[in-house]
């Protein structure tokens, strides 16, 4: 699959999966997990709509916004461990695109589910 960070891509398939950790150990504090797991679910959520609209990162006409985010816990996270976030994109037309993804532990136990829905605009 194409990196999105540079300039333009060509339109692809709306899936992607990401892993992803904190670098250092934290306390055992389950709100904070809680609350880099909310942090992280926004971290790439809406490339599968790019990757549909076949749009890169980089796209100097880019002009992204997120028009809503929700999610739901399903259970207690340690995101000091590897976790699998994978997206999907399963309507993305016209300048806007729904941005779904699970967070799975390492061990493949489902962390949270969550959906976005995102605009990408194109300045001329």
């Amino acid at each position: 699959m194409e990196p999105l960070l540079l300039g333009p891509a060509e339109p692809g398939p709306g899936e992607q999966s990401v892993w992803m950790r904190v670098e250092r150990q934290l306390s055992d504090d389950p709100l904070l997990h809680a609350a880099v797991l909310a942090y992280a679910s926004d971290y790439v959520l809406l490339e599968p709509v790019l990757r549909r609209h076949g749009v890169g990162w980089g796209d100097p006409r880019l002009r992204p916004a997120s028009l809503d985010h929700a999610m739901w816990f399903h259970r207690p996270a340690r995101v000091d461990g590897w976790m699998l976030y994978t997206q999907s994109s399963p309507s993305a037309q016209s300048g806007r695109g729904l941005g779904l993804g699970h967070m799975y532990a390492a061990d493949g136990t489902l962390l949270a589910t969550v959906a976005q829905e995102g605009m990408v605009r194109l300045k001329e």
